[in-house]
């Protein structure tokens, strides 16, 4: 039962949370603008020929199928009201994966449904969005518009989920970010607690789920540096069981002259180490790892990429290592071709579990 949710609730699970940073980074279509009021719509759509090798079982399979990042259209609407500026956004995101087994069946979920109140004090949010916790791991990922590793079967890519950092899973919040203090930022915000309890019967949190982040940007002698630092702390009990759990999320990221080198990690307790509060062993301690390489020139951009995760109650160590390059074409279509070579291992015996490479040529339109 626990797969079958998944699937149908979160069929573009795994890409969701990076299209949160694109959506910003879109030039988006204003539709309206008037009297301090305007309304705008972004898109994002893409479509990727997949070659799928499992050498466990001498298995070749091909598929059409989304990338990391999903299809999703947004709306964005924008208020002056004295010295305040009312804001929301709605975003949907679609699946494609389904065209095999679903035909008429696609599902669509909705990753963000806010609005904001912005004002010299900074901003505050309210409704669905994006976790704190691992955000900026995953948001400035170098593969964010690649496919990365292969995800669960016949389902959607997991880009470097589970192999180098946790998914920052969409929940209802309460969230407030501070002005750019010279470059540094600070988020805090309470959420709806995950589900990190084993049980037969609803968890029971005497308090929400606190998620924060401080990132900071700046740009010495040419080198565009960016860092951060993010967690999480929530407690639960189920029955005579308590669980606290907890999550560190950090990393840097420098740019120069074309050139960009990454790296970031995280360590967790009491939490999946693939989707916050979802799925089998919730309960897992987990750490892991991303470094990256990028050289940018012209339209195109070479990406190297190498993740690890080390879960202990999961009993598993992934990595997955992936080679991309992405072409503009222009401003609003992108080629992209990828490798990508994903392993996990039985902590225990050592025993690899499974093996697959995967070649992935993509074709990307956004507005």
């Amino acid at each position: 039962m626990k797969n079958n949710n998944f699937r149908k609730s979160g069929l573009a699970i795994a890409m969701a949370a990076a299209m949160a940073a694109s959506a910003g980074a879109n030039a988006a279509v204003e539709l309206y603008n008037q009297d301090g009021t305007s309304f705008s719509v972004d898109g994002y759509f893409n479509a990727f020929y997949v070659n799928r090798d499992d050498k466990l079982n001498d298995v070749r399979d091909s598929r059409i199928k989304m990338g990391f990042l999903p299809n999703t259209i947004g709306f964005n609407f924008s208020k002056e009201m004295g010295d305040l500026t009312l804001g929301g956004r709605s975003s949907f995101w679609t699946t494609i994966n389904d065209s095999l087994d679903s035909p008429t069946d696609t599902a669509i979920d909705v990753r963000q449904f806010y609005a904001t109140v912005d004002g010299d004090f900074g901003q505050v949010l309210i409704g669905k969005d994006f976790g704190l916790y691992a955000r900026s791991n995953i948001f400035l990922d170098e593969i964010l518009m690649g496919f990365g590793s292969p995800g669960l079967a016949g389902g959607v890519s997991f880009g470097n989920i589970r192999a180098g950092y946790p998914y920052p899973t969409p929940s209802a919040q309460i969230t407030y970010r501070s002005p750019d203090m010279s470059g540094l930022k600070v988020a805090v915000g309470v959420l709806d607690p995950a589900d990190t309890v084993t049980g037969t019967t609803a968890d029971e949190n005497a308090a929400p789920r606190f998620e924060s982040e401080v990132t900071y940007n700046a740009n010495l002698n040419d080198v565009a540096l960016t860092g951060w630092v993010n967690g999480r702390y929530q407690s639960a009990e189920n029955g005579t069981t308590t669980v606290d759990s907890t999550g560190l999320g950090y990393g840097v990221k420098a740019t120069v002259a074309g050139f960009t080198l990454a790296a970031s990690g995280f360590t967790s307790k009491g939490d999946n180490p693939v989707l916050i509060g979802n799925g089998a062993v919730p309960e897992d301690d987990a750490d892991g790892f991303l470094v990256q390489g990028a050289y940018a020139f012209g339209a195109n951009r070479v990406v190297l990429s190498y993740g690890e995760t080390d879960a202990e109650i999961l009993d598993l160590e992934t990595e997955s290592t992936t080679i991309g390059f992405f072409h503009d074409v222009n401003s609003n279509f992108k080629l992209v071709a990828e490798y990508n070579m994903y392993e996990d291992n039985n902590r225990s015996t050592g025993a690899t579990t499974t093996e697959a490479d995967t070649i992935a040529l993509g074709a990307i339109v956004m507005f």
